[in-house]
């Protein structure tokens, strides 16, 4: 089958694109003028040059496809313009699932997010029919993401779009060029720059599986459905005790309350406001989101897609393994 990968220059977008080229498929990568194509070097790709933004680029790419796998995203905790998430994620989306629909395009993935998802609360792992409303959502990234989801939504039943919605958790592992918000915190925890914690929990999900996910779903979701595509619940603490222990170091022991990091983050996002601006390691948004523990179940795509996960450990040393002796 020829199939179309949105974000397959980045993160989670390079991994699906490699288990599409492992079955066989091929594959078309979208990618705008100058896009960094390092995770995709010495592959056999079909570059499309596109943009989510500009429809026109998007009806062109769309066309004479078997499938789409829409990942692309602006994963940002903190921008100077929060417009932009906006824009590539909502109108983004809008734009690539409009061209899905004129090209024909018969089988769908698109690549949400559990931050659309509610949280229980209570440290038990929410799942995929946990209320949750947009007043929920923390911040510019959550909003646009749950904005994203319902336009797919809505197009699924108003347009006979033939998506099927899959909601990775926290996927770390190889290939996090950039880095990810969660990559920057694994270099930085190699690199002993964190001294203390704050008592929060993260579901920790290999990238491998996550990009694995997703190809279940195209090729057993049931349209309109959504799957949590996680792995492995866990605290803060035993994330950054457990890349201590990888990396020869003693784990941080201090448990920081928030209320004193927040003037820390403020002085942070201002300096990244007033310098080149790019997303600090501590952000207000992700101080308010490290509230609840995120904790996910991914039962139903377990039961229902044959999806299947490694531990949290596995996935913290690959991604530790890849940020000390990667080729990036």
């Amino acid at each position: 089958m020829r199939i179309l990968v949105t974000g397959a220059t980045g993160f989670v977008g390079s991994v699906v694109a490699r288990q599409l080229l492992m079955k066989g498929h091929d594959v078309c990568a979208l990618a705008r003028p100058g896009s960094d194509k390092r995770n995709l070097k010495d592959l056999s790709i079909e570059w499309l040059e596109g943009d989510l933004r500009v429809p026109a680029s998007l009806a062109r790419a769309c066309r004479n496809l078997d499938g789409l796998y829409h990942v692309a995203a602006d994963y940002r905790l903190w921008s100077r313009n929060p417009q932009d998430l906006y824009d590539s994620n909502v109108a983004g989306t809008r734009n690539i699932m409009e061209a899905a629909i004129a090209g024909g395009i018969p089988r769908v993935v698109y690549t949400s997010s559990v931050a659309t998802l509610g949280l229980t609360g209570n440290s038990q792992p929410a799942d995929e029919d946990t209320p949750s409303s947009l007043a929920d959502m923390v911040g510019h990234y959550k909003r646009s993401k749950y904005l994203a989801e319902q336009v797919v939504q809505e197009l699924i039943k108003r347009r006979g779009l033939p998506a099927i919605i899959v909601n990775p958790s926290t996927p770390i592992g190889p290939f996090d060029i950039k880095p990810t918000p969660t990559g920057r915190l694994i270099k930085d925890a190699i690199a002993r720059k964190i001294p203390a914690y704050v008592d929060t929990g993260l579901n920790i999900a290999h990238v491998v599986d996550v990009a694995a996910g997703h190809v279940l779903a195209f090729e057993q979701g049931q349209i309109g459905r959504r799957y949590i595509l996680g792995g492995e619940d866990m605290s803060l603490k035993e994330i950054l005790s457990q890349i201590a222990l990888l990396c020869g170091h003693a784990p941080p022991r201090i448990r920081l309350p928030r209320g004193l990091i927040y003037p820390v983050a403020y002085c942070a996002q201002a300096w990244a406001w007033l310098t080149d601006g790019t997303e600090p390691q501590v952000t207000i948004d992700g101080l308010r989101m490290s509230r609840k523990q995120m904790f996910f179940s991914s039962k139903r795509a377990i039961h229902e897609l044959g999806y299947q996960t490694r531990s949290g450990r596995e996935a913290i040393t690959a991604a530790v393994a890849w940020f000390q002796h990667g080729d990036h």
